[in-house]
């Protein structure tokens, strides 16, 4: 099964321990992620479900392509890696 990773950033929010869970796609993983930690869905998705601007998903080390629908596919052995992209400057 998939296994879903946070950066320690965004461990300084919200608990949000790795997780090995079930789904072929990146939603699917993350929906089953989500349901046995709720608190961290309002880091990832905003009100209308949407993935925050700032937030990234790799998946076995290549960034997701589908923001909109997380559609792309997981195998069992996976590594999803969410991130918060930090932005500004000077």
């Amino acid at each position: 099964m998939p296994r879903i990773t946070f950066t320690s950033h965004l461990e300084r929010h919200v608990a949000c321990p790795s997780d090995v869970v079930a789904g072929d796609t990146a939603r699917a993983a993350l929906d089953t992620y989500l349901s046995r930690h709720p608190q961290v869905r309002p880091y990832l998705f905003d009100e209308q479900g949407a993935l925050r601007q700032h937030v990234v998903i790799f998946i076995d080390g290549e960034q997701a392509r589908d923001r909109r629908a997380l559609a792309d596919s997981v195998s069992p052995d996976s590594e999803i890696y969410v991130m918060q992209a930090l932005s500004g400057g000077s």
